[in-house]
């Protein structure tokens, strides 16, 4: 559990990032180049790659490097541990609250107090 903790907390630290969660989006759509990343961003050509250092570092981006061309491609593995770990935390909120509501519903007095 501790392990997964930390990888959970480098992902979501990567994820913190709008510039990084654009990365994510444009990657969503297939591989792309550092090139072809940094296209859309007002940033430099450092700046992006350290941005995709801290994706990497979070487990959520993969790059290979071909001649002179660095490709990224993300790792779906990762992005679906993290919507699994957001989905339990979900299911135990909602059974909290549904609890609640029963609880409520036997007890109308109390919820009017």
């Amino acid at each position: 559990m501790l392990n997964q903790s930390a990888v959970l907390d480098r992902t979501f630290q990567a994820l913190a990032d709008p510039t990084r969660r654009a990365m994510i989006e444009r990657l969503g759509e297939g591989p792309a180049s550092v090139s072809e990343l940094a296209k859309p961003l007002k940033m430099s050509l450092p700046a992006v790659v350290q941005h995709l250092a801290v994706l990497e570092a979070g487990g959520l981006v993969r790059s290979r490097k071909q001649g002179r061309v660095r490709t990224c491609e993300l790792d779906i593995e990762v992005l679906d541990q993290v919507g699994q770990w957001i989905a339990d935390r979900r299911q135990i909120t909602e059974q909290r609250l549904d609890r609640l509501g029963t609880w409520l519903a036997e007890n109308p007095e109390e919820g009017e107090r």
